[in-house]
């Protein structure tokens, strides 16, 4: 069930310095994938039953957990996770808790998908990390409310049985269940704190939704739009050009090292499925004297297709959202942008809709997921 070798056990109390020193990671084969608990997706943490040390919504803050060692409140140590009190057993006589006993919390996916992977992180939790965790998911149509995704007949299917982790690690496991996911139920067993939850997987969109909308961004994570490949991540991911609303920040977009070669930079998408794009944005917010200097977008429909360009090299701008209408519909699976020489762009915009063909392979995967 693990994508490596276990973490378990404590990590050496804090000593100064770096707390990140000794901090216990790997490389997991499932981090490229969108993370699908992501707040810029829309992701919640909508109820938990104890937060008594630190808040639940601290589990899907975006950046890397903070330790202040001299930050201390009326209730204890300030943690940047989520940490609940400490369980007790019912008396003097029986002062432990149960193995049955244990804290939750609810995950609200901002986007739906089938999970390939869950990074449970307890960073900075050196000897108050839970014994175990286990992960539960469900697929529930709308907005439920935390009363609706806890009554009796809601289906709840195990992703990650109860599995013992590690104080101080990045505790990464691989998913295998094949179905499509709204929500998730998150058990610390019997108690302790979590830093970050990272969910890795494939956006699953609802087909309904998507045929309502008509004309929609093809390539947005939220409609199931992927990065394959690029040719640079040296600052920041490609997927950030997917992620929804515009860039905020410099490296809120995608920006690549800086180029000695006589080549050029370059990322490859893949749709939510074939489809006719008819326009396109090419944004490159808050890159100023680092933006791409020029761009181009090749096409491919299938995976044996042959590339086309369809928007030749063209200047771009600093911190600039340009658009273009395609001279006709453009027929596509695939979509390769190459940036000259290099630099970066904030966010790519592909306007359009499925064809008769991509609905219907939409539509049947849908119901293969249990959607």
């Amino acid at each position: 069930m693990t994508a490596t070798a276990r973490f378990t056990g404590d990590a050496n109390p804090y000593g100064g310095g770096d707390p990140y020193a000794d901090y216990r990671t790997a490389d997991f084969p499932f981090t490229d994938l969108v993370d699908l608990a992501d707040r810029r997706l829309g992701a919640g943490v909508i109820a938990a039953n104890d937060e008594f040390f630190a808040e639940r919504e601290n589990l899907l803050k975006p950046e890397p957990a903070e330790f202040d060692p001299e930050r201390f409140g009326h209730k204890g140590k300030i943690m940047d996770g989520w940490e609940t009190r400490r369980r007790r057993g019912a008396s003097a006589d029986r002062p432990h808790p149960t193995d049955e006993d244990h804290d939750w919390a609810l995950v609200r996916l901002g986007a739906p998908g089938v999970v390939r992977g869950i990074i449970v992180d307890t960073a900075h939790f050196r000897g108050n990390y839970p014994q175990a965790v286990s992960v539960e998911a469900a697929c529930v149509p709308g907005s439920p409310s935390p009363g609706a995704l806890l009554a009796p007949g809601v289906k709840w299917t195990t992703l990650l049985p109860r599995t013992a982790v590690g104080g101080h690690a990045a505790n990464g496991f691989v998913v295998a269940a094949e179905q499509r996911v709204t929500h998730l139920r998150v058990n610390q067993h019997p108690d302790g704190g979590i830093a970050r939850l990272r969910v890795y997987g494939e956006v699953a969109p609802d087909p309904a939704w998507l045929a309502a909308l008509g004309t929609f961004d093809l390539v947005a994570l939220e409609n199931g739009g992927m990065v394959e490949d690029a040719s640079d991540r040296f600052y920041s991911p490609a997927t950030n050009t997917i992620q929804p609303g515009r860039s905020r920040k410099m490296d809120d977009g995608w920006e690549t090292r800086r180029r000695r070669d006589k080549g050029n930079d370059w990322i490859r998408y893949r749709l939510v499925e074939q489809a006719e794009i008819r326009a396109v944005e090419i944004d490159t917010a808050y890159l100023k004297g680092n933006s791409a200097g020029w761009a181009s977008l090749s096409a491919c429909d299938g995976e044996s297709g042959e590339w086309t360009e369809v928007l030749p090299r063209t200047r771009l701008q600093p911190d600039t959202n340009h658009r273009f209408v395609l001279p006709e519909a453009v027929r596509a699976t695939h979509i390769r942008i190459d940036i000259f020489p290099d630099g970066g762009i904030s966010r790519l915009r592909l306007f359009g809709s499925p064809t008769q063909e991509g609905a219907t392979r939409l539509a049947a995967r849908h119901r293969e997921l249990g959607g």
